[in-house]
Parts: C-alpha cells; sequence; structure tokens
C-alpha cells in the first residue's frame, strides 16, 4: 500500500497528466528526488524544507498538505490546524517545520522518555531566561 506522499503523488500526477519531470521543473526541484519521495514506500527521515516547498510548488498544492503528507508518510502524525480548504484562515500555523516535526515526535516517547524531554526543555527554557 502507497503511503500518503505517494499517493498525494500519484494522484496530482494522474488528475493533471503530469511527469515527474514536469513537477519537478514547476518547483525548482530535481527530478530525481520528485521520483524518489513518489516511489519510496518508507520516507527515512522527513524532507528538507526547501524539497517540500518545491515539492508543493511543482504539484500545485499548499505546503501544509504536502509536510503533512511527508510527515505521515515518515510515520509521524502532524498536530495543528487542518490543511485544505476546510482549514481556518485565522488557526495559527508553525512556521517551521522543526517545531512541527519536534511535536509530533514526542507522541512516540514513552512517558518516562517524555519527562526527560519536558526536564530538558524547562533547563534550556531557563538557561535562555538567565542570559
Amino acid at each position: 500500500m502507497a503511503n500518503a506522499l505517494q499517493q498525494l503523488i500519484r494522484e496530482r500526477l494522474d488528475r493533471n497528466g503530469w511527469s515527474y519531470g514536469d513537477v519537478a521543473r514547476r518547483g525548482g526541484v530535481p527530478r530525481s528526488t520528485v521520483h524518489h519521495l513518489a516511489t519510496t514506500d518508507r520516507v527515512v527521515r522527513m524532507p528538507q524544507a526547501t524539497t517540500l516547498e518545491g515539492l508543493a510548488k511543482g504539484l500545485e498544492l499548499p505546503l501544509d498538505t504536502v509536510r503533512r503528507a511527508a510527515a505521515e508518510a515518515c510515520g509521524i502524525h502532524v498536530y495543528g490546524t487542518p490543511a485544505g480548504p476546510e482549514a481556518d484562515a485565522a488557526a495559527p500555523r508553525s512556521a517551521d517545520p522543526e517545531v512541527d516535526l519536534l511535536i509530533a515526535s514526542v507522541e512516540k516517547l514513552s512517558a518516562d522518555d517524555r519527562r526527560h524531554v519536558a526536564a530538558l526543555v524547562e533547563s534550556l527554557l531557563g538557561r535562555s531566561a538567565d542570559t
């Protein structure tokens, strides 16, 4: 079964009669990158922000839609506002994909590990406030 990113890319290609090269040219990303993301069953790590931006542009989709599909393909659920026409324009969005990734990754940690992460974050925030 195809992952969310594969399904998204395939749907756009089929609907519009595009090739990997068409998407790559429009988005300013290598054709090999589009092909890889469209054919890889399990994306091991989240693609770089510039890759996601180019893919979104090439697929003519909102960045958030592509980012969420890529995260799901990595096995990560991204919390936040929904993508697409149902999204509330007034709802806050993270401008930083690393923040989305960190928030989503916490869910996968054990309760004990989450406490360690919380302590680390509190320590870092305290240190930042002191400087």
